[in-house]
């Protein structure tokens, strides 16, 4: 695909478990996005995607939130977010919040067609192919399931992976299993989510991969939670921190800076 032009005017969301717990996120997808030609700006007024509240059935909160993005991110020619769970919301959820407001609904389905997560936003639109990043380690990578199931999110991060110098990617048996986070499901269903994620580190410990990646915050803490429990010495990130060469001065998530 010809990235478009001239350079677009790219709007980053940039999530509420990225702002409160990994903003270097945020500046990996900044740098990522600067370096493919676009003009981000970070919209102020950006609130919580209205997920939880979706999920919980409160749909007057979740709609409420959602005219704030709605008038938030307009304007733009993308809206790009580093999370497969959010980016599914805006594109897949949230117009139909408005099924039985026809106008608000209009402008909802416009913001969701100019939505995309980050990395499949690089491949899918900008055209990247590679990128001029070094991480010595081998790595495994854990399919988020909104990225996966909603976005069609599996073969670009791989894809991009495969450029960084010193990656090796080693596959973990059921990469596209849940984690046990699910927002919400790990707080209704804590014994259930506890034994999904314990799957989840015994898959990932045998691999032999000393690094996880993924593209959901969500599920990283999750998993880092466990594998620190567990005492595993495996290093969690956020894809988009390997790929923009942002590793070297971070802690692993999970990981107090030293």
């Amino acid at each position: 695909m010809t990235p478009p032009s001239p350079a677009p005017r790219v709007a980053l969301f940039v999530t509420c478990l990225v702002d409160l717990h990994r903003p270097s996120v945020g500046f990996a997808a900044i740098k990522l996005l600067e370096d493919a030609g676009c003009r981000v700006e970070v919209p102020l007024a950006q609130t919580c995607c209205g997920q939880p509240a979706y999920n919980a059935g409160d749909r007057s909160t979740a709609r409420d939130l959602a005219r704030g993005l709605l008038d938030a991110f307009g304007g733009y020619d993308y809206v790009v977010v580093p999370s497969g769970s959010c980016g599914g919301m805006l594109r897949a959820h949230m117009p139909h919040l408005f099924d039985d407001d026809p106008n608000t609904r209009a402008r909802a389905d416009a913001l969701a067609g100019r939505t995309y997560e980050l990395v499949s936003f690089l491949t899918d639109v900008m055209g990247v192919t590679t990128l001029d990043a070094t991480c010595a380690a081998t790595a495994t990578y854990h399919d988020s399931c909104a990225g996966l199931r909603e976005l069609g999110i599996k073969a670009q991060p791989r894809a991009l992976l495969a450029s960084v110098a010193g990656l090796t990617l080693s596959e973990m048996a059921d990469a596209e299993v849940c984690c046990g986070f699910g927002g919400t499901f790990c707080v209704k269903y804590p014994d259930i989510s506890t034994r999904m994620v314990a799957d989840k580190t015994k898959d990932i410990a045998k691999t032999g991969a000393g690094l996880l990646l993924a593209g959901d915050m969500g599920c990283l803490l999750n998993m880092a939670g466990r594998l620190q429990r567990e005492g595993s010495t495996v290093q969690v990130r956020h894809v988009a921190e390997v790929l923009a060469g942002m590793t070297g001065d971070l802690p692993p998530i999970g990981e107090a800076r030293r």
